[in-house]
């Protein structure tokens, strides 16, 4: 997932009162287009999907790839997608709460959503809504520079133990600062004594490499793969547990560092719903990540599939808060 750079909780609070008031304004009325746009109670007439972040990122893909998927083969006679921005994803996660009871709507969530909510103490969490399914999910990698001196993950993490001030990071949003945070933890580094430069996407992480302002980055395998196979960035490792099928970079935990958060997309309904309505979302998502559009954009966006439903997503997203909400404390936020 390509997340949005977020205001940390600091200058969030700031807003105040005033800012309070008119964000929850601006969810309302975003909430009253969503549920107007998407009329009816029909859930294969119409079907809004929600992306809680602007045009181009991961979740927003996510969206709209199901859109055209459910298009060509008829799964709903019309989808549309809405991108409500801002704080990552959190303020898309108050509006879907602000629709409940309606059916005919769905968001794409993810890790970065639930780092989120508990980074902002977020009022509405997956709690109050309906997750029906985590469908895909992407790997970070850990790069440096083309010519950096470091040529393996253990060199890097040496290095980076011994002289953490000297060996600063970078990444493109608030997951790839989680990933860097287990390293320094897998490392035997206290995560407050390394140097972690924000940049704001994969992009401005990759001009941080390769100016000097950082010497490593842990960045999402798909925006990183041009730069890897150019030569300019050198791929020392991809945090998952298991090797990638037709990717040729040693994982971390074959290299014995046991990193693997994972950026896994979910789909999320809206609380209030009926047993059966529920049910009729689950199998239009089930029925969609069948189609031949889905299983193309699966290769062509180098996401992992990963299907999660039922009792064992509700573990699973359970034990990613509680790791979750561990890095963040390691971190002091």
């Amino acid at each position: 997932m390509s997340s949005t750079h977020s205001p940390d909780r600091r200058t969030f609070l700031t807003y105040g009162l005033g800012g309070l008031v008119a964000l929850g304004a601006i969810g309302t009325a975003t909430a009253g287009s969503i549920a107007s746009a998407s009329g009816g109670n029909d859930l294969r007439s119409s079907l809004t999907i929600i992306a809680p972040a602007a045009a181009g990122g991961g979740w927003d893909t996510v969206a709209r790839e199901m859109q055209q998927a459910q298009r060509a083969n008829g799964i709903v006679n019309n989808t549309q997608v809405v991108n409500i921005p801002g704080a990552g994803g959190t303020i898309a996660l108050g509006n879907l709460e602000i629709l409940s009871g309606k059916a005919n709507n769905l968001m794409v969530g993810g890790t970065g959503q639930l780092a989120a909510t508990i980074q902002y103490d977020s009022a509405t969490t997956y709690a109050d809504v309906n997750p029906l399914a985590v469908v895909v999910e992407e790997y970070d990698v850990i790069v440096v520079p083309g010519d950096s001196p470091y040529t393996s993950l253990k060199e890097l993490m040496t290095a980076w133990a011994k002289t953490p001030g000297k060996v600063p990071w970078t990444g493109g949003g608030s997951f790839d600062q989680l990933v860097v945070t287990e390293m320094a933890i897998s490392a035997g580094l206290a995560p407050k004594d390394m140097i972690y430069v924000s940049s704001d996407g994969g992009g401005e992480s990759t001009q941080a490499l390769l100016n000097g302002t950082a010497a490593a980055a842990a960045s999402g395998y798909p925006d990183s793969i041009d730069q890897i196979e150019s030569g300019r960035l050198r791929a020392l490792g991809i945090v998952a547990r298991e090797p990638v099928p037709g990717v040729e970079i040693p994982t971390t935990v074959e290299q014995g560092f046991d990193v693997t958060l994972a950026n896994w997309r979910l789909l999320v309904a809206p609380g209030g719903i009926t047993p059966e309505e529920k049910s009729e979302l689950e199998t239009i998502v089930r029925e969609t990540i069948a189609t031949p559009q889905w299983r193309e954009a699966i290769e062509r966006f180098n996401w992992n599939e990963n299907v999660i439903t039922g009792e064992e997503l509700t573990r699973f997203l359970a034990d990613e808060k509680t790791r979750i909400q561990g890095l963040y404390k390691e971190l002091g936020l």
